[in-house]
């Protein structure tokens, strides 16, 4: 009967704990004993300096929970940063006040131990102090795989560095996937120089992997940091759904090939610079985009195809080869299409096996298509200055957290 009384007992799991932490040196105490299903409730206040570190093993029904007692009410400033490895790690409710820490919230506790499905949600970092670093600096890094940020509010960088990356590897099987969605990316100033884009995905290095990433019903509003307001540097990355509501800047195919940028509204409300989307690369589509009050040129119009570099570096053009442009809705626009924009004195390679078709383009403040290069490659079809089933307003879901 004993060993049966034993054998039981081992059979059933811990059960899971509620374990209250009061400072920074009781979450490290705390970390070291945390089990699946344990959520670790941060207390109401201000943690200054707090540097907090976990690597957990959760699971999809037990993850391994990080939450603040009330959402919203527990603030981390000055060089607060939290880094979080392992697997199925929630992180809930948290606020991240003008943060001086050149990394603030990771998916990672170190270069070795990455994070992988887990998630940030109705969390926030926000700046609202001119801070200035000469350090490349992010308010959220996503490693691994399959992780979520979702519900937060994320605004008012001033340092140089992206807001929100999305790190790859060449070396790693397992990485991307990962989903930003429900998220409002508030104002962000412009910075003067290259390195203030509010998302990035990958980078010229490893633009040639598959992230698979999915950006959808996020509100960029005012991201204001450079021309490039979304940069993807990476392959097979969704973006759908979204609205950029007065950004001075556009969402830039940068690097990578394969991508979908789809049922999104970009609505310049006349800002200066107001653009849309820069293609760049092979087999992109872009679909079902609503863009209105756009008063960006060039490189920043409505919908701007690239020239390509012969034999181009990984850090250059790449030519633009059977993209599929189609469905959009252009209103009220200076500049709507562009094609043949040269952003290298290399640049020489025009569009080729690319469709541009079925797109409504008011023609009321600038014309429909802007030529700069031979368009031999590019067929377009059934474009009409007629309205069609496309959307005339601008419309989005109410976004970040529930507690802002």
């Amino acid at each position: 009967m004993r060993l049966t009384l034993f054998a039981l007992a081992l059979a059933i799991p811990a059960l899971a704990r509620d374990i209250p932490v009061a400072d920074a040196a009781a979450f490290a105490a705390a970390a070291q004993t945390i089990n699946a299903g344990d959520t670790l409730i941060l207390n109401d206040g201000t943690w200054a300096d707090a540097q907090l570190k976990l690597e957990a093993e959760g699971t999809a029904a037990n993850p391994v929970t990080i939450k603040a007692q009330t959402p919203g009410k527990v603030i981390f400033t000055g060089t607060s940063r939290l880094s979080v490895g392992g697997s199925h790690i929630t992180v809930v409710g948290l606020w991240f006040q003008n943060p001086t820490a050149e990394q603030v919230i990771e998916l990672r506790k170190d270069s070795k131990q990455l994070a992988s499905d887990s998630r940030i949600t109705n969390c926030a970092v926000t700046n609202d102090t001119q801070l200035t670093s000469t350090a490349s600096a992010q308010f959220v890094s996503i490693y691994g795989a399959r992780n979520r940020v979702d519900h937060c509010y994320i605004a008012g960088k001033t340092t140089q560095g992206t807001t929100m990356v999305v790190w790859l590897s060449n070396e790693s099987k397992d990485q991307g996937k990962h989903q930003i969605d429900h998220n409002h990316f508030g104002p962000r100033q412009k910075l003067g120089q290259n390195g203030g884009e509010t998302i990035r995905l990958g980078d010229s290095k490893t633009s040639m992997q598959t992230a698979a990433c999915i950006v959808e019903h996020n509100l960029f509003e005012k991201c204001d940091g450079e021309a490039e307001c979304i940069s993807n540097k990476s392959c097979g990355n969704v973006y759908r759904f979204n609205t950029f509501k007065g950004v001075s800047g556009t969402l830039t195919l940068r690097h990578g090939n394969k991508c979908i940028v789809s049922d999104n509204v970009f609505d310049g409300t006349g800002a200066k610079g107001a653009g849309g989307v820069r293609v760049i690369g092979e087999y992109h589509i872009v679909e079902g985009n609503h863009f209105e009050n756009l008063t960006g040129d060039n490189e920043r119009s409505a919908l701007c195809i690239m020239l390509g570099i012969p034999d181009s570096p990984a850090n250059g053009y790449f030519q633009v080869k059977h993209a599929e442009i189609t469905q959009n809705s252009f209103v009220s626009c200076a500049h709507n299409i562009l094609i043949g924009m040269s952003g290298d004195k290399k640049a020489t390679l025009p569009p080729v096996e690319t469709r541009i078709s079925d797109n409504y383009i008011d023609t009321s403040k600038g014309e429909a298509f802007e030529i700069k290069c031979a368009v031999d490659g590019v067929t377009t079809k059934n474009n009409s200055d007629k309205k069609s089933g496309q959307p005339d307003k601008f419309q989005y879901e109410p976004t970040g957290p529930s507690w802002k």
